[in-house]
């Protein structure tokens, strides 16, 4: 990251802010009047929102082309890594009894006995998935230098 430009700084500030957004509204971490909570956020889910969002956003960043002096990873194996990352932290920051997907597998005693225990594992999981992707990327891109050009 240390060879990273302006564009890669970039991108990975809009890719924080963007996933900002897109966990914090309907998680309603951003008071709004689009989504409702029926059970207040846990003291957890904020930290967690904010390291999914950076992380997101870093791991966003290393598909970006830069200088000559950083190599684009090559293939996307990774993708999945940090798309299921994000999921896993949407779920994790969520109100357990507002899911509906959660409400339709497991009703709402099962949400609240069996999903919101599980919500801090999730988010962990997450973190770890994004991390993961990050690290994986940029190894990738540090992996072989960018071959001289010959104009």
């Amino acid at each position: 990251m240390r060879a990273w430009g302006l564009r890669q700084w970039g991108v990975a500030a809009l890719g924080t802010a963007a996933t900002l957004l897109l966990l914090g509204l309907p998680a309603v971490l951003i008071p709004n009047g689009l989504f409702a909570r029926e059970i207040e956020p846990t003291w957890w889910s904020y930290p967690v929102w904010i390291a999914t969002s950076l992380l997101s956003g870093l791991v966003m960043a290393t598909y970006v082309r830069g200088t000559p002096k950083v190599v684009e990873p090559s293939g996307d194996r990774d993708g999945g890594r940090g798309i299921a990352g994000a999921a896993l932290a949407w779920f994790a920051i969520g109100c357990p009894v507002c899911n509906k997907i959660v409400l339709l597998a497991l009703g709402t005693s099962g949400a609240m006995a069996w999903f919101a225990p599980l919500q801090p594992l999730l988010a962990v999981a997450g973190m770890v998935l994004l991390a993961w992707a990050l690290r994986s990327r940029l190894r990738a891109a540090n992996s072989c230098p960018t071959p001289a050009r010959t104009d």
